[in-house]
């Protein structure tokens, strides 16, 4: 092409590129030998280096054939708590209940206690070192719940310290307020009440003061019910904030169907879905989020049903669920792996859950998730010779640069 060279503050060059575009015909969205051009953290061109423009670029970076994917996005965490349940696992591993467990003062209860018994600055630390594996492995945007305070000021607490891990690490952090996890201790039998709480005066706090990009509810038979879960909803979409919702991980209760009606982002975890609920998510453009960690770590056995989210096109998302107690996970390679092997996604689909599909539930498709001008440059460049390589290999991290917003 010719024409006055484009300006641009750096050029990558030498790459094969995983532009994860949906509009690609090819595997992936792969160029073989392609060149991604950034100017002011976003990206200006990616595209093949025949048709590039002339570039007019502060610094080039030769890949050396390198590939090249849009930065990864882990877009359901629990990051922010305090203390571990490691001794809860020793005891499931020497034959004890999780009801025993939890009547013992255990379970979700005992990360309460510890993430209440908190301070900010220890549940920065902890939370920090658990970023810093997600980031060691390409993850450039984040999403980070609430939910272990179950109390005002500590759901408010573990909301500030998400914000500020967005604002003093180089990683894109969105954060959701999910006051209604579990029912706390002094509710107990009063689910009802506590939900009302939670979409009251809990809901305008944490809109006031701007802690939440989005709210979510566990709509389970040991949480909220359906009805209350629409009743948070509801006060969620009058203040502005959108809404996710954890939802058919150990029976069917219609949330990802009520999520959906309701204009979800996303509907996670989904082991108990059925073709009615699949039917208003493809209808609502609601993304499945799907949470292999937690599922390995529970030993479960009901998988969710991938086959019809195909039928029917609904987004396949992938996160680490990345929690003490069910999901003690934080590593999106090791994610990818058990997505193809437990619930047999393609190693494409697998990246696209990571990328487009992640973005995607979290409301930012326009921004981040492919390799596309006009979207922030968030690249992962990868020591391998094919995509697969990333879901294929156990244990391994070939991760050679993590770019953010260009830098």
């Amino acid at each position: 092409m010719t024409g006055k060279p484009l300006r641009c503050d750096k050029v990558w060059t030498g790459a094969r590129l995983a532009t994860m575009s949906a509009a690609s015909p090819l595997p992936y969205g792969a160029i073989e030998d392609g060149i991604v051009a950034a100017r002011d953290g976003r990206i200006v061109w990616a595209g093949p280096r025949s048709e590039a423009p002339a570039f007019d670029p502060a610094e080039t970076i030769d890949c050396g054939r390198r590939w090249i994917t849009p930065g990864l996005i882990d877009c359901h965490t629990h990051l922010v708590y305090g203390g571990d349940r490691a001794h809860e696992f020793e005891l499931r591993l020497q034959g004890a209940s999780y009801e025993e467990i939890a009547r013992a003062g255990g379970g979700i209860l005992s990360t309460v206690k510890a993430t209440r018994a908190a301070s900010e600055a220890e549940l920065f630390a902890s939370a920090d070192r658990r970023l810093a594996a997600l980031m060691a492995e390409g993850v450039t945007t984040v999403e980070i719940k609430s939910g272990y305070g179950l109390e005002m000021d500590a759901e408010l607490k573990q909301l500030a310290v998400a914000r500020r891990l967005g604002r003093e690490r180089p990683v894109t952090v969105r954060t959701t307020f999910l006051g209604a996890h579990a029912v706390p201790p002094e509710f107990k039998g009063r689910s009802g009440d506590y939900a009302d709480l939670v979409a009251g005066p809990m809901l305008d706090a944490v809109a006031a003061q701007g802690l939440a990009d989005a709210v979510d509810v566990f709509c389970e038979g040991i949480a909220f019910s359906p009805d209350e879960t629409a009743r948070v909803f509801a006060a969620a979409r009058a203040r502005g904030l959108a809404i996710k919702i954890h939802a058919e991980q150990l029976s069917n209760l219609g949330g990802a169907r009520l999520a959906a009606e309701m204009g979800a982002l996303s509907a996670d975890h989904l082991e108990y879905l059925d073709e009615a609920g699949v039917i208003a998510m493809a209808k609502a453009g609601t993304v499945a989020v799907i949470l292999p960690g937690a599922f390995y770590f529970l030993r479960e056995t009901q998988r969710p049903p991938i086959d019809l989210l195909r039928r029917h096109g609904v987004p396949i998302a992938l996160a680490t669920d990345a929690n003490p107690g069910s999901s003690p996970l934080t590593s999106p390679l090791l994610v990818m792996n058990m997505a193809c092997t437990l619930f047999r996604l393609t190693p494409e689909e697998a990246l696209a859950g990571l990328t487009r599909h992640a973005a995607q539930a979290l409301g930012l498709q326009d921004q981040i998730g492919t390799l596309e001008a006009g979207k922030a440059c968030d690249l992962a460049i990868w020591d391998i010779e094919r995509p697969a390589e990333l879901a294929y290999r156990i244990g391994f991290n070939p991760l050679h640069a993590r770019i953010r917003n260009g830098q």
